[in-house]
């Protein structure tokens, strides 16, 4: 049995810490948009953590570089990956952040083989909503001409963006809001064809059960046939075979008999 690389090692133990980590981003992201009001100390421990994560992805990101059969292959099957790690060193590109700790997190969850795909979508669907809230949230808040202006809000028209309803009662004012709007309308489109894709593929799949079932049957009713066919002919076959061997058999004539009869008859 061949051993899993290094990498392979490294991905399965790092996995769960990793997932863990994510969970400490998120917290550290939302604490300071759900409470403004916060102490200085709150919004400073919330950035620590938050980079401390990000340090802690990109560790992870080098370790698998390194440890990489071959590395130039690892960084073009890889580049969402760079891109996420490289891009929130921009200290004014925050969301960027965001975004890239959702990609890491996406694709080490698509590594785990015991996460199914509706378990994966679902998680996707309940992040983009709380990550798009915060962040229109974070971002409209304090627009002169922004309706969303609390949580509830911002969740209400996440889920409403999402599911390309869009009623139109809050919708973002400013040029990033926006562009998170955009994102969360492609992103809920793509995830909606997943699941319709995976209800249709179900459907597909009892209906293919189904039909091999009776094609099973069928085969199993035609092979009886069959039998049932070759059964009647060996009968055929030796019953013509017995009326032949009865008309072979010489007769004997009137004489013959009352001969043998007198031959076998006792005498007085």
């Amino acid at each position: 049995m061949k051993e899993p690389s290094r990498q392979l090692v490294w991905e399965r133990r790092s996995q769960t810490p990793l997932l863990v980590l994510a969970v400490a981003f998120a917290v550290a992201y939302a604490v300071p948009i759900v409470a403004p009001d916060a102490s200085a100390r709150v919004h400073g421990a919330c950035t620590y953590v938050e980079w401390v994560v990000w340090g802690a992805f990109a560790v992870d990101y080098l370790v698998r570089l390194a440890l990489a059969a071959d590395r130039r292959r690892f960084v073009r099957t890889h580049w969402l990956d760079l891109a996420a790690v490289v891009l929130p060193l921009v200290q004014p590109l925050r969301l960027l952040r965001l975004v890239a700790t959702l990609l890491l997190v996406g694709r080490r969850a698509r590594m785990a083989p015991q996460i199914q795909l509706t378990t994966y979508v679902a998680g996707a669907v309940v992040g983009l909503l709380m990550f798009g809230s915060l962040a229109v949230l974070s971002v409209e808040r304090d627009a002169p001409e922004g309706n969303i202006k609390n949580l509830g809000d911002a969740v209400w028209w996440s889920f409403t963006t999402m599911t390309t309803v869009g009623y139109g009662d809050h919708s973002p004012t400013t040029g990033l809001g926006r562009v998170l709007a955009v994102g969360l309308m492609l992103s809920g489109i793509a995830l909606l064809g997943v699941v319709t894709a995976n209800i249709a593929a179900w459907f597909i799949s009892r209906f293919e059960r189904d039909d091999q079932a009776e094609r099973l049957q069928l085969a199993a009713l035609l092979e009886l046939r069959a039998e049932v066919r070759a059964l009647r002919g060996e009968v055929a076959r030796l019953g013509g075979a017995a009326e032949t061997a009865t008309a072979d058999r010489p007769v004997a004539a009137p004489g013959d008999l009352a001969a043998q009869h007198g031959a076998t008859s006792p005498t007085p």
